[in-house]
């Protein structure tokens, strides 16, 4: 079984969790204590630990940088259409998160930009499933 844990480090546990799971994500319970929650993305796939920043630092001597400030990774999920990409980031916009740029849309490919309370950047997006499969050359053949 293979799972992708993206780790990030929140100042408020809470109301990241609140923020996650307002975005369509479920909270593992066997696997959040005070200093971290997972949050299930797809289950049996992928999941983002929010950590706290305390307990996020006990795992690198490096200093933690300030994802409002200088953001170094920005993390896409593609959804499976373009209108639950706009119901998910309008769910976090209610939620506390911010749209810092315009969505972008390439025809083959629609991509809006999320940044939660920390900081950190969420690209939620959808393309089209002959793009997906063939690239996007395949999409531009099927609409001549």
């Amino acid at each position: 079984m293979t799972w992708m844990f993206v780790n990030l480090p929140v100042t408020d546990l809470e109301r990241a969790k609140g923020f996650y799971t307002s975005l369509g994500f479920t909270i593992n319970p066997l696997f959040t204590d005070h200093n971290a929650a997972c949050v299930v993305v797809e289950d049996g796939h992928s999941a983002f630990m929010i950590l706290t920043r305390e307990f996020f630092q006990t795992f690198t001597e490096k200093p933690l940088g300030d994802p409002k400030v200088a953001p170094s990774v920005a993390t896409a999920i593609f959804l499976g259409s373009r209108e639950a990409v706009d119901a998910t980031v309008a769910d976090g916009l209610a939620a506390g998160g911010t749209e810092e740029q315009p969505a972008s849309d390439y025809g083959f490919m629609y991509q809006r930009q999320l940044t939660d309370p920390d900081g950190n950047i969420l690209e939620f997006g959808w393309m089209d499933p002959v793009a997906a499969e063939q690239g996007p050359q395949a999409f531009a053949s099927q609409q001549a």
